[in-house]
């Protein structure tokens, strides 16, 4: 493989979906969980999405793009989305 080779692989599959999840408008605000509504996890919603694709690269990345499309359907649906 070509040293470009390597290089578009880790761009296209890595950092563009990074990218991608930390700028979505789609994901809660990139704050701490809140406790009083029973969450316990201190890290974001944003923050979990970007350590998923971090570590899956692009399969984390089709793991964002079809909980967006799930979140959405159940909104068009009228159903409330899970948090």
């Amino acid at each position: 493989m070509s040293p470009a080779a390597a290089w578009a692989v880790i761009v296209i599959g890595f950092v563009l979906p990074l990218i991608h999840v930390a700028v979505s408008r789609e994901i809660a605000a990139p704050a701490p969980a809140n406790p009083e509504t029973g969450a316990t996890c201190p890290f974001s919603p944003r923050t979990g999405w970007i350590v998923i694709v971090l570590f899956l690269g692009p399969v984390g990345w089709l793991m964002f793009i079809a909980s967006r499309r799930k979140r959405r359907a159940l909104k068009a649906a009228g159903k409330p989305p899970r948090s």
